[in-house]
C-alpha cells in the first residue's frame, strides 16, 4: 500500500534509518538534461503501524503532481518500512538491493540501524535473486519492443531521435551486467565501472543500434541462466537471520528512539 499524506510522512521523516540515491546518477549512467533524481529511503514505523490497526507500507514523494512525468531536477522519492524492504531484499528486486550497496558519498542520511543492514548483504543475496534480474531484464527488452501494455514507450521523443527507446535498452543491459555481476561476486559495484559505464552513456546517447543492445542482453541472459544454478551465493536468502533481525531491530528502535541523522 501506498502513502502520501502527511501522516506518512512524518513516519518516513522521523523513523528514517537509511536514505540514499537509487537512480542513474549512482549507476554512473546519467546523460545531460534527461535524468530526474530517484531516492530510496527506509524506516522503522512506530509499534501502532505494526502490532497495532494502522498500515504503512511506503511513502511516496514526487516533486512533479501525479500524472506528470519527472524530469531533470525532479525528485521521486520512495520510502518503504523496514518490514517491506527486507520482504523485497530477500525477493531479490534489484531496485531494492542497491542501498545495500551505494557509495557514502550518495547516502542522504543513516542511523547505526541502517550501517547494520547495510553490511548484512550476506544474508540477503542469494541465487534466487539471480532470477529476479532475470525477470527484470525481459521486462525492459518486452517493454522496448512493445510486448508489453501493447506499446513501446511514454518516451516517444527518444523513439524519434533514435528509432527505439534507448532508456528501456539501457535499463535492459544493465540489469544484466549488475545480476551476472552480484552472482558472480555478491556484491554490486556503484557507480559501474568501464567498460560496461562507457558503452551503456553511449547506448543512451543512441550511439549503439538496437540490434547491438539486444545481443548484449542476451549474452547478460544467457551468462544469468547459468549462473543461478552454479553461483557460489546460497540457493535461497536467510529468512531465519531476517527474523530474528528483524524482531530486534525494532525493538530497539522503538527503546531508543531511532530517527535520521545526517550522513
Amino acid at each position: 500500500m501506498k502513502h502520501s499524506g502527511p501522516e506518512h510522512a512524518a513516519i518516513a521523516e522521523g523513523g528514517t534509518i537509511l536514505r540514499c540515491q537509487v537512480g542513474s546518477g549512482v549507476h554512473g549512467i546519467t546523460v545531460a538534461g534527461q535524468d530526474d533524481r530517484d531516492e530510496m529511503g527506509i524506516c522503522v514505523e512506530p509499534p501502532e503501524y505494526v502490532i497495532g490497526l494502522r498500515t504503512f507500507e511506503q511513502y511516496i514523494f514526487r516533486s512533479q503532481p501525479e500524472g506528470v512525468r519527472s524530469g531533470p531536477g525532479d525528485l521521486d522519492l520512495t520510502v518503504y518500512s523496514l518490514r517491506k524492504w527486507l520482504r523485497l531484499a530477500l525477493y531479490g528486486n534489484p531496485t531494492v538491493l542497491l542501498p545495500l550497496f551505494v557509495p557514502e558519498e550518495e547516502i542522504v542520511a543513516v542511523t547505526p540501524l541502517g550501517r547494520e543492514l547495510r553490511a548484512a548483504s550476506e544474508h540477503i543475496l542469494s541465487r534466487h535473486a539471480g532470477h529476479r534480474f532475470l525477470g527484470y531484464l525481459r521486462a525492459q527488452r518486452d517493454s522496448m519492443l512493445g510486448r508489453r501494455g501493447g506499446r513501446h514507450t511514454n518516451r516517444p521523443e527518444l523513439i524519434e531521435v533514435h528509432g527505439f527507446d534507448v532508456k528501456f535498452a539501457y535499463h535492459m543491459v544493465r540489469l544484466g551486467v549488475q545480476g551476472v555481476e552480484m552472482l558472480e561476486t555478491g556484491r554490486i559495484t556503484l557507480p559501474m565501472p568501464d567498460p560496461w559505464a562507457t558503452w551503456l552513456r553511449e547506448l543512451r546517447r543512441g550511439e549503439h543500434t538496437k540490434e547491438e543492445a539486444l545481443a548484449a542482453a542476451a549474452e547478460m541472459e544467457e551468462r544469468l541462466t547459468d549462473l543461478v544454478r552454479t553461483s557460489t551465493l546460497p540457493e535461497l536468502p536467510d529468512t531465519a537471520w531476517a527474523d530474528r533481525w528483524l524482531v530486534d531491530a525494532y525493538t530497539r528502535a522503538w527503546r531508543e528512539g531511532t530517527g535520521a541523522v545526517s550522513a
